[in-house]
């Protein structure tokens, strides 16, 4: 049998980076991808070879799954570890090929030699190999478009035999940058934005502001289950998210404002992060908003919005179509969240402002805004998550 007991651990853009930040993000990944092993159950003995992060486990399968779940990981592949020997090479091809579910009609071998002392080319590696697959399956060649692929990669340890990829979300580790708070509503948006944003390798503080009876249980639950989400993919940085009782500050702003009502909203809502920045350490705001997408969102309301805070803000969605948002939330497994009915819609206007004017906005709103969100996040509530 060829169960595989090892799994290769791809990545990209750390290999482009020199010698000092290459080896301290390829430690960074190799630790947060034990860690995310650990929060599942999986036990498996995590090692840096030359350009892979190599694991030993007994659940192979599963490992490779939940790694390619990892900011930083390019991808996956569950394999078999062999002699560095030739013949042994083509006879594990060629007993990983007829033990292969499924029918195929074409193949290629492809083989890769992370260890020069070894004697044999690539090409001679990938046509033996090739012949021997031949001898055991009714299937073709074909280098071009084939159906299945067989991989062989040769290190000084051993060769590593496997047939799948399992793709992952590339970037650079999470922990190789400094802190951003993430506002996240639970919607479709953020939670995406606020992984994006994991993926370029900073950790988030995701934020909840509670909208009391203009949101309600339901809206905080999804919220609450999106982050959950979100710290399965890095459970080593991201352990909590902080939760903001902003009922009392919105409903004065339902009060004072129709128009400009959302505006102000999201002001105090930068507000708040900024506050909760300055605790965590973090240096930016993540939010999930795009341009145009909604009446807030309009080039020229995102600069009055943006004028709340010093801080910047970062829009990893902003020029992004809503069906690839989409497709991005069902990647993540967000979708399902953003889909529980909330009450928040009761929030917006009659008549919304699109192209708001600073001066305007702050003669309207509260002289106390900012500093009521100041204090509204000194009693924020911490959630494990």
């Amino acid at each position: 049998m060829s169960t595989p007991d090892s799994v290769l651990v791809r990545y990209g853009e750390i290999g482009t980076k020199t010698g000092g930040v290459r080896g301290r993000m390829e430690g960074i990944l190799r630790t947060n991808v034990a860690a995310a092993l650990r929060s599942r159950g999986i036990e498996a003995d995590a090692e840096r070879i030359h350009g892979r992060i190599l694991l030993e486990t007994d659940a192979a399968e599963a490992a490779a799954g939940v790694a390619a779940e990892i900011p930083g990981v390019v991808s996956t592949s569950p394999a078999r570890r062999v002699a560095a020997d030739a013949e042994t090479i083509y006879g594990a091809l060629a007993t990983l090929a007829a033990e292969r579910d499924g029918a195929f009609d074409s193949y290629a071998v492809r083989a890769h030699r992370g260890w020069d002392a070894f004697d044999v080319p690539s090409p001679e590696l990938e046509r033996e190999g090739g012949a021997a697959v031949g001898d055991v399956v009714d299937a073709g060649v074909d280098l071009d478009t084939p159906e299945v692929v067989f991989e062989v990669d040769v290190r000084q340890s051993g060769a590593f035999v496997f047939a799948d990829r399992l793709s992952g979300p590339g970037g650079l580790p999470v922990g190789s940058q400094t802190p951003l708070v993430a506002l996240v509503s639970g919607g479709i948006d953020s939670p995406v934005a606020a992984f994006e944003a994991m993926c370029r390798g900073s950790p988030v503080v995701p934020i909840y502001v509670d909208l009391g009876a203009y949101g309600g249980a339901d809206h905080r639950a999804r919220a609450i289950a999106a982050c959950e989400r979100l710290a399965m993919r890095a459970p080593n940085h991201l352990e909590e998210m902080v939760l903001v009782d902003g009922g009392d500050a919105i409903a004065d702003l339902v009060e004072r404002f129709d128009g400009g009502r959302m505006l102000a909203v999201r002001r105090y809502f930068f507000s708040v992060a900024e506050a909760i920045a300055d605790a965590e350490g973090a240096v930016g705001i993540v939010t999930g908003e795009v341009l145009g997408q909604k009446s807030s969102q309009t080039a020229g309301n995102l600069c009055v919005t943006s004028a709340a805070t010093e801080l910047p803000i970062h829009r990893p969605l902003f020029s992004v179509d809503k069906p690839e948002i989409v497709r991005r939330a069902a990647e993540l497994g967000t979708d399902a969240e953003a889909s529980i009915a909330a009450g928040c819609n009761r929030l917006a206007p009659s008549r919304p402002e699109t192209n708001g004017r600073l001066e305007d906005q702050r003669s309207a709103e509260p002289d106390d805004l900012f500093e009521r969100a100041a204090r509204d996040a000194a009693g924020a509530e911490r959630v494990s998550i």
